[in-house]
């Protein structure tokens, strides 16, 4: 008799915990049910289309895409968070959005827009282009932008952008023209030109970097005062994260 009560009590136990668990199990699933729905309608390009689309680097701040399209190449539709594309090279594109609609965009090289999250599908209309997309994150770090490059040397730092993410100032130095000692929070650079500068710290220090038209770098918030040491003027974008 004792054997069949001790069976009965651990029939009895395991119903319990499965009955406990089922719940647990129920939110689970629903959680993986709701990763795949937005999975579904939010369709990473660099999954559905990586021809086209390439992450280059990505952190808790950003994800920065390199974009590429031959003449008359289309992509399939997908999603992009809020982001800021710079484009390397001129552009002419149809963009068809999940309604049917469309839209004709003509847009220079050197040129930058700030574009809320969406769907669409792009075709290329004209001859090869080259677009820099920085995928925005949340994070607000809350620096406190002093000295701010804008109102210590407006020479060299144009402001030609500003929301509540992101501000877009243009950088341009002439050859062997400096600035002084500012403050940047955290940032992407895309260079729209070759590049070398020496950077000096505020502890004294200083530092030479180099980068090729084209590239593009993410860099943490600090203080820093640029010098152009090549024999060529350069410019960049640069994209402040709030």
């Amino acid at each position: 008799m004792s054997g069949k009560i001790s069976s009965l009590v651990v029939l009895v136990a395991i119903s319990f915990l499965v009955s406990c668990a089922q719940p647990e199990v129920e939110q689970a699933a629903e959680a993986v049910s709701d990763a795949v729905a937005t999975v579904a309608e939010r369709p990473d390009p660099t999954v559905v289309d990586p021809d086209h689309y390439v992450a280059e680097f990505e952190n808790d701040r950003v994800r920065i895409v390199r974009i590429k399209y031959g003449p008359g190449e289309e992509s399939p539709m997908h999603y992009h968070p809020d982001h800021v594309g710079v484009f390397l090279t001129d552009l002419q594109a149809q963009v068809t959005m999940p309604d049917g609609s469309t839209e004709e965009l003509s847009v220079k090289a050197g040129e930058h827009e700030f574009a809320p999250a969406g769907q669409h599908r792009g075709k290329n209309l004209g001859g090869d282009f080259e677009i820099v997309a920085i995928e925005l994150k949340s994070g607000a770090t809350g620096a406190v932008i002093e000295p701010d490059s804008v109102a210590v040397d407006p020479a060299h730092y144009t402001p030609e952008f500003e929301n509540d993410q992101v501000r877009i100032v243009r950088i341009a130095y002439g050859a062997g023209e400096e600035s002084t000692m500012h403050f940047h929070p955290d940032t992407v650079a895309v260079f729209l030109t070759d590049h070398l500068v020496q950077m000096t710290l505020p502890d004294g220090s200083k530092q030479d970097i180099s980068a090729q038209a084209g590239e593009s770098l993410f860099i943490p918030a600090g203080q820093h005062l640029p010098k152009n040491i090549s024999d060529r003027a350069w410019e960049l974008v640069l994209v402040e994260l709030k």
